[in-house]
């Protein structure tokens, strides 16, 4: 891996972390916008170096760096409530980088909405088990207060990386 990549994959996780910070703390998820940091990575990195990227994330998350919502971190979040979500960042950014490098604002946009849903079936499914909440009590607390504004967050994410990448070379993907 180049320094280039190294660099770029350390700095989608410095801003995953820090849009995990910009939250609204409901229960048991919170509003943020990790999303939106998973999906740029995806769409800037593309599927390789954005998937490294969450998996940075992860780690640091997981031994104790407060980069979850709230400043939280530690392996216990991971295996909590809200852990599925996280596991599901990888995944989302690897299929949202799989699509955009196909190029297009739509190919990036169908990669996003796949990533989102990536999420929130994995999210979902921990919600469920941990909380012991039947499928329809997790989809109502884990998915249907987060679905029009992420939807929202994709549309905007596909643009402006859609726009950032037609005029620039800098963040060519491997």
């Amino acid at each position: 891996m180049k320094t280039k990549d190294l660099i770029l994959v350390s700095l989608f996780a410095a801003i995953t972390a820090i849009f995990s910070q910009i939250s609204i703390p409901i229960q048991p998820v919170p509003i943020t916008f990790q999303v939106l940091a998973v999906a740029l990575a995806g769409a800037f990195l593309g599927r390789k170096h954005g998937f490294l990227s969450q998996v940075v994330y992860l780690l640091l998350g997981a031994i104790g760096a407060p980069v979850f919502a709230g400043f939280k971190g530690g392996f216990n979040f991971l295996i909590g409530p809200t852990g599925g979500y996280l596991f599901a960042f990888p995944i989302a950014a690897y299929l949202i980088g799989m699509l955009s490098e196909r190029k297009g604002i739509i190919n990036m946009f169908i990669g996003m909405l796949l990533g989102i849903i990536s999420i929130y079936t994995l999210g979902m499914l921990q919600l469920k088990v941990v909380l012991n909440l039947s499928i329809q009590e997790a989809f109502a607390a884990g998915v249907a207060p987060f679905l029009v504004l992420d939807i929202i967050k994709m549309a905007f994410a596909s643009f402006i990386a859609n726009e950032v990448l037609k005029r620039t070379n800098m963040l060519q993907r491997a």
